[in-house]
């Protein structure tokens, strides 16, 4: 493969990937400005459920969850523990491309990174009561307001700019896969799923309300989340594509992978969703195996972390500093079992 040829299969993944991106980004912010109420309440009346509905949250793809839960532990809803098992449970908007690429190991990894966060929340919360650590005192103070849900479907939409231009990608889309021009060809999973999706979108281009495609679709997933995961995604696919093969790099990351994973766990600490992409393309190439794609997983959050980090410094660094522990430590023995 040449550098050319490289560089616009690259393009061409990236555009696919953002789209289903985008699609499942919108999706999962309807289930979560419809459930968030409930899931708050479950919460004040049980604090022994908050290790497993963090983890959940965490869990979801996208830093909705986590933001949520940062939420939650600044108005002292949950706890430390709860918040670091949100913290690891999370993947961030790379969780979306991971489930594009490869599903079902998505799965299985978001299930692991789950039960090590309830795991894990709960030691945490112990080892802070017994040491007497002090964690976000200040955020304790803070008043809870329960946020209403908004609507989100209108009846007679205004047709603005925005929506008739969604309107119309998501009908090209439809129009151009069917007759097998763009997207996944043929006809299997993968295409109905594009299809499905690429359906979905356009009724949420007639029908949501004003406010929401405004304020959610437009303002904040385009303009903040959907050109960093393009961005992001290219910059990765060029690396596997071009970099790696033209500079004889697979060789050596094969032949130095403690080196990797260590390499993953830092990269992980950098409170940003997208430079985990390298690792998640360099697994759906078959470079790296599960167990480094896992141990970067646990350490990094996404966006995740930078709500808390305007609020406590001091959590966050010590939030970082456990999940690193914790990614390497399990990072390691997946390795060592040849995973």
């Amino acid at each position: 493969m040449d550098i050319l040829e490289g560089v616009l299969e690259s393009l061409n993944h990236s555009i696919i990937i953002t789209i289903f991106v985008f699609s499942m980004m919108i999706i999962v912010d309807y289930i979560n400005i419809l459930t968030q109420g409930k899931i708050r309440n479950i919460l004040l009346k049980s604090k022994g459920k908050q290790y497993i509905i963090s983890s959940l949250l965490g869990s979801t793809p996208g830093c909705l969850g986590a933001f949520m839960s940062v939420s939650m532990y600044v108005h002292g809803i949950i706890t430390f523990g709860a918040l670091t098992a949100c913290m690891i449970a999370t993947s961030g908007d790379e969780a979306f491309v991971m489930l594009t690429l490869f599903p079902e190991d998505a799965l299985i990894l978001f299930s692991i990174l789950f039960v090590v966060g309830v795991i894990s929340g709960i030691i945490v919360d112990k080892i802070i009561r017994k040491m007497k650590i002090k964690v976000c005192k200040e955020c304790l103070l803070q008043e809870y307001h329960e946020e209403n849900i908004e609507k989100m479907f209108s009846k007679k939409p205004r047709f603005s700019v925005a929506r008739i231009l969604m309107l119309l990608i998501f009908v090209s889309l439809i129009i151009l896969n069917i007759l097998d021009l763009f997207g996944p060809k043929g006809f299997g999973v993968e295409k109905i799923l594009f299809l499905s999706i690429s359906g979905f979108m356009v009724f949420i281009s007639l029908f949501s309300s004003d406010h929401h495609l405004e304020d959610h679709i437009i303002k904040h997933i385009a303009r903040k989340h959907i050109w960093r995961v393009f961005l992001w995604t290219f910059g990765a696919l060029v690396f596997v594509n071009v970099f790696i093969s033209l500079f004889n790099l697979e060789d050596f990351i094969r032949s130095n992978m403690n080196l990797i994973l260590i390499l993953s766990a830092l990269v992980g600490v950098i409170p940003e969703s997208g430079p985990h992409m390298i690792f998640v393309m360099m697994y759906s190439h078959g470079i790296i195996p599960f167990s480094v794609l896992l141990t970067s997983s646990i350490v990094q959050d996404g966006h995740g972390m930078l709500p808390l980090l305007s609020y406590t410094i001091k959590d966050s660094v010590m939030m970082k500093f456990i999940n690193l522990v914790i990614g390497l430590l399990i990072g390691l023995i997946f390795y060592s079992a040849g995973l």
